[in-house]
C-alpha cells in the first residue's frame, strides 16, 4: 500500500508513503487515493483530514514519471473529473482538508496543496509547477485553479517558468496558511486540528458544502441556498447544544446529530 490511512479522535491522517519516490503518484497510488476520498466522504467520524507525505523530503513531487509510456495528449484525454491524487477541485468532500507541507510539493502535488483548504508549510517546502520543463501542462489543476486563488501575474508567474517558490513566498501569495520550522509542523498542525475538531461536525460539513458550491453564485444567490448540509446543521441537537454550553460556559459536548 502507498497511501497510510488513520482515523483517531475525529481526525484522519492521509499519508503518501512512497518516500523513495519523493512520493510521487503512479496510477496505483492514484486508485489507493480515490479510496481514501470516498470512504471519508461515507463516514461521519471525521471532522478534519491531514493529508502530508512521508519522509522529510517531500510532500508529494506530482506524476510519477519513471517507466511512463502515456503521452500528454493520451493524459489529457483520461477522466479525471476531480482533477490531481482526487482531490485537486474534489467539491463532494464536505471535511475540511489541511495539508502538512514537509518538503517539495511540485506539479501535482501542488495541485493536491490546492484542493486543500488551510495550508501548513515547513520553512524547508518548496511550491512549483514544472510541467512545461518537460514538455508537459499542468492538467489537473494547477492551470485551472491558481489563477483563481491569487492574482493573474502572480500565477502566471508559476505557471510560466516552472521555478519553485519557498513556503514565505507561498504565504505572500496567499496560499499558504502558516509557515513554521521544520521540527515545529507537527505541534502547529495539531494546533489547527484541535481548533477545528472544537467546532461542531455538522457545522463544519455544512460550511464546506455551502463554500464549494456557491463559488459560481452571486451573494445573494449563494446565501438563499440551502444545502442539505446546513439545512441538517441548523436543525441539529448540536445547534441546541451550542447555544446552551455557551450559555452555562461550559464546553459543548458535540454528538454530530
Amino acid at each position: 500500500m502507498s497511501v497510510d490511512f488513520i482515523v483517531k479522535d475525529r481526525i484522519a491522517s492521509v499519508t503518501l508513503c512512497r518516500p523513495e519516490r519523493m512520493n510521487a503518484v503512479d496510477a496505483a497510488t492514484e486508485r489507493e487515493l480515490e479510496a481514501v476520498w470516498q470512504e471519508i466522504e461515507s463516514r461521519d467520524d471525521i471532522s478534519c483530514v491531514v493529508l502530508t507525505g512521508a519522509g522529510e523530503r517531500a510532500f508529494c513531487a506530482g506524476a510519477d514519471l519513471k517507466g511512463a509510456e502515456t503521452s500528454g495528449l493520451d493524459y489529457w484525454s483520461e477522466s479525471r473529473p476531480n482533477g490531481f491524487g482526487g482531490l485537486a477541485f474534489r467539491r463532494s468532500l464536505d471535511v475540511p482538508v489541511i495539508a502538512r507541507v514537509n518538503g517539495y510539493a511540485l506539479g501535482g502535488g501542488f495541485e493536491m496543496v490546492l484542493g486543500c483548504d488551510i495550508i501548513i508549510a515547513s520553512t524547508t517546502a518548496a511550491f512549483g509547477l514544472p510541467e512545461a520543463r518537460v514538455g508537459r501542462l499542468p492538467l489537473d489543476g494547477g492551470m485551472v485553479l491558481l489563477q483563481r486563488r491569487i492574482p493573474h501575474n502572480l500565477a502566471m508567474g508559476v505557471l510560466l517558468t516552472g521555478r519553485r517558490f519557498s513556503a514565505a513566498e507561498m504565504q505572500g501569495f496567499g496560499i499558504v496558511n502558516e509557515v513554521v520550522e521544520p521540527g515545529e509542523l507537527d505541534a502547529a498542525v495539531v494546533r489547527w486540528t484541535n481548533e477545528i475538531v472544537a467546532c461542531a461536525p455538522l457545522s463544519l460539513r455544512a460550511i464546506k458544502q455551502t463554500v464549494n458550491r456557491t463559488g459560481h453564485l452571486s451573494p445573494a444567490e449563494a446565501q438563499a441556498l440551502r444545502t442539505p448540509a446546513l439545512v441538517k446543521a441548523l436543525k441539529s441537537e448540536d445547534a441546541l447544544e451550542g447555544v446552551s454550553a455557551f450559555q452555562e460556559k461550559r464546553a459543548p459536548v458535540w454528538r454530530g446529530r
